[in-house]
């Protein structure tokens, strides 16, 4: 999926995946009907990408903050990139 948004392109295509919600039961890629799947661009950008197989929603791109990008990835239970990677010079401090 492609979107333009405040004249920059998101593209699936072209982007990293770093984490999803994406459950699949074997038949069904979507088997709760709707996941989410975060992206970094290769501008450096993070969006999400919406999908649905509900009757009267569409698929989207969501243009995301760094800060929102970084909450989003906690949230989605599959990652795909470790965090350090996802999103690099960010400082992470002991616990």
């Amino acid at each position: 999926m492609e979107a333009i948004i405040n004249r920059r392109r998101y593209s699936t295509e072209t982007a990293t995946l770093l984490a999803d919600d994406e459950y699949s039961d074997g038949f069904n890629r979507l088997g709760f009907g709707r996941a989410t799947h975060l992206y970094r661009g290769p501008g450096g950008s993070c969006f999400g990408h919406h999908e649905t197989l509900w009757h009267g929603e569409h698929d989207s791109i969501e243009a995301l903050t760094d800060t929102a990008a970084e909450a989003l990835y906690a949230e989605l239970p599959y990652k795909h990139v470790a965090f350090d990677l996802a999103f690099p010079g960010v400082l992470v401090e002991e616990a």
